[in-house]
C-alpha cells in the first residue's frame, strides 16, 4: 500500500464504527501530525437474542445503530474523510444469491458447537490443523461453527459468507470482501500463504466459492450506497475504508510501543495477551500451549492467547444488579483491594465460564471443586477474579516469550481494562514487569489511524504508535518485586507455570 507523508497542518476527520460484544458506538476521530482526538457520537447496546434456533446477534439492530452514529457524524460540522468498521471475530452471516442475509448470525457463545471442535480436530489431526491455520483451539472458531452448520438448509442456500464487519461494510457499500485480520481468525486461512485454504474448507465440506476475495487493512471498500447516504446525510462519495476489522487487530495498532521488548494485553470482555511478530510460530509446543497466530497490519502476526477477561467480572455485576446488590465498579475495587490476597484462585479459561449464567455461583462451585473456600463477599469475589486474571497474564506472556524466543521488558495494557488500576497493578506484580496502561480507546484509535494512513494523514505503523504515545494519557505501574514469592506460590497453586 502506498501512503504519502502527512502534512504538518492537515487535520482530517474519520468515523469509526466499533462494535463490541456488549455495546457498539460510532466515534469521530480527528488526526493530524500532533493531534489524535476521539469523541463518541453515538453508543448503543449489543443485546443478543435467544430464539428457538439458539443464541443470535441482533445484527439489523446493530446496523441501525451504526447508521444513527453516522448521521451524527454528518451533523458534526466537519467533513468526514472516511468510514471504517471493526467488530469482534469469528461470527458470520450468510447471503443468498440475491445478497440477502439468511437469518441472524449465531453468537459465538451459542451451544451448537459443543463437541464439534473435537470431532473436526480428530478427523483432520490436531497437528495438521495447527500447521495449516496456526489457530488456538477454541470451540467457537468459525471453522467449527461451519462444521456444526453442515447439512442445514441455510448453508445449502448460501452463496457468500461474510464475517460481521465485512457484512456491515457490505450493507453500507454493496461491495463484498473479506478483511484479512478478521479472516485469519476463521481457521480457513492458510497461516503460511495468507490466502484462503481450499483444503481446509474441503475438510468441513464447505464450498470455497462462499469465501470472498481478501482485503488488506487500508484498502478501499467502496463508497456509501444511496440509501445509506440519504439516511445518514453523508455524501454518496464518502469512502468506506477496510481497517483492521478484528477489534483486537485495531487495538494492537494503537499499542504505544516505541521501544523493543514490549508485550501487549488488550483487555476487555476478553484478555488477548501476546507479542507482535514478523512470522507465525507453528511448532508443536506452540500448539500444545494453545497459542494463536492471527494476521495484523503490514504483514505482522498477533501471537497471543485468548483469556476469559473482564467477562467474569461483568457477568458477576449483572447478577448482583439483578439481586439488588451494589455494583458500582469503584466501590467493588475498593473492597477488593482490602480483601485478603490469594484467598481463592480460579482458572479463567475453565469451560464452565464461557456461557452467560449465574457467574458468582459458578465461581463458587469452581472454588469448592478445587478445595478452596468460596469468596464470601462481592469484594472478595472481585479480588479472586482480578488475581486470577493477573496470573493468567503472567503465564501467557512468559510462555509466549519462551515459544517465540523473545525477551519481554515491559507490558502495554490497553482497552477498557486499562482503567482498572487494581488489575494493572496486580498484572505488574504478577509478571514482575512494568505495565504501561492505556490508551483505553485503543480499538477506536487503531480503526481511525488505519483510515488516516490510507488517506495520507498518518505515517507508517511506527509513526502511528509514536503519535498515540505523544497524544494519549498513559499510566505506568511498577511491580512490587518484594511480592514475587507470594505470586510464585499462587502460580504454583494453579499449576500455572
Amino acid at each position: 500500500m502506498t501512503t504519502t507523508a502527512p502534512s504538518s497542518a492537515a487535520v482530517s476527520a474519520f468515523a469509526a464504527a466499533d462494535l463490541g460484544a456488549t455495546s457498539g458506538r460510532v466515534i469521530l476521530g480527528r488526526v493530524g501530525r500532533d493531534r489524535l482526538e476521539l469523541s463518541e457520537l453515538h453508543r448503543f447496546p449489543n443485546t443478543p437474542v435467544r430464539l428457538p434456533t439458539g443464541l443470535h446477534w441482533n445484527l439489523p439492530g446493530l446496523f441501525q445503530g451504526v447508521l444513527t452514529g453516522l448521521r451524527a457524524a454528518a451533523g458534526s460540522g466537519v467533513p468526514i474523510a472516511s468510514v471504517g468498521v471493526d467488530t469482534w471475530a469469528v461470527d458470520y452471516g450468510l447471503l443468498d444469491a440475491d445478497g440477502t442475509l439468511l437469518g441472524l448470525p449465531h453468537h459465538y457463545r451459542d451451544s451448537r458447537t459443543a463437541g464439534v471442535a473435537e470431532k473436526v480436530r480428530d478427523a483432520v489431526g490436531a497437528q495438521q490443523l495447527y500447521r495449516a491455520n496456526g489457530l488456538q483451539h477454541l470451540p467457537f472458531n468459525t471453522v467449527f461453527q461451519l462444521a456444526a452448520a453442515q447439512g442445514s438448509a441455510q448453508l445449502a442456500a448460501a452463496r457468500t459468507l461474510l464475517l460481521v464487519p465485512d457484512l456491515i461494510t457490505y450493507w453500507l457499500t454493496g461491495d463484498v470482501g473479506a478483511e484479512i485480520t478478521n479472516a485469519s481468525t476463521t481457521g480457513l486461512l492458510d497461516a503460511h500463504t495468507g490466502m484462503w485454504s481450499p483444503e481446509l474448507a474441503a475438510r468441513i465440506g464447505l464450498e470455497p466459492a462462499l469465501l470472498p476475495a481478501l482485503r488488506a487493512p487500508g484498502t478501499a471498500a467502496g463508497t456509501l450506497l444511496p440509501y445509506a447516504a440519504g439516511w445518514t446525510g453523508l455524501p454518496e462519495a464518502t469512502p468506506v475504508t477496510a481497517v483492521a476489522s478484528h477489534d483486537t487487530a485495531s487495538a494492537v495498532v494503537a499499542v504505544p510501543a516505541t521501544e523493543p521488548g514490549s508485550a501487549y494485553i488488550s483487555c476487555g470482555t476478553w484478555s488477548l495477551a501476546g507479542l507482535e511478530l514478523d512470522a507465525p510460530v507453528l511448532s508443536d509446543a506452540s500448539r500444545t500451549a494453545n497459542f494463536t497466530n492471527e494476521r495484523g497490519v503490514d504483514g505482522t502476526f498477533r501471537y497471543l492467547r485468548n483469556i476469559m477477561g473482564m467477562w467474569l467480572l461483568e457477568e458477576c455485576r449483572r447478577i448482583w444488579a439483578d439481586r439488588g446488590l451494589a455494583t458500582e465498579l469503584g466501590t467493588l475495587l475498593d473492597e477488593a483491594a482490602r480483601s485478603r490476597p490469594f484467598a481463592a484462585l480460579v482458572d479463567p479459561d475453565a469451560p464452565e465460564f464461557l456461557a452467560p449464567q449465574d457467574m458468582p455461583a459458578t465461581l463458587a462451585a469452581h472454588c469448592a471443586r478445587t478445595g478452596q473456600p468460596a469468596p464470601e463477599s462481592p469484594g472478595a469475589m472481585v479480588r479472586c477474579i482480578l488475581e486470577s486474571l493477573a496470573l493468567a497474564h503472567r503465564r501467557t506472556l512468559r510462555r509466549a516469550a519462551a515459544l517465540a524466543d523473545r525477551e519481554i521488558t515491559h507490558v502495554h495494557l490497553v482497552g477498557g481494562g486499562s482503567r482498572n488500576a487494581l488489575l494493572c497493578q496486580l498484572t505488574a506484580d504478577a509478571t514482575g514487569l512494568p505495565v504501561i496502561a492505556g490508551p483505553t480507546e485503543a480499538t477506536a484509535l487503531g480503526n481511525v489511524l488505519v483510515q488516516a494512513r490510507a488517506h495520507g494523514v498518518a505515517g507508517d505503523l511506527t509513526d502511528m504508535r509514536a503519535l498515540v504515545a505523544r497524544t494519549q494519557q498513559l499510566r505506568r505501574y511498577a511491580p512490587n518485586l518484594g511480592d514475587a514469592p507470594a505470586w510464585d506460590a499462587a502460580a504454583a497453586r494453579l499449576g500455572a507455570e
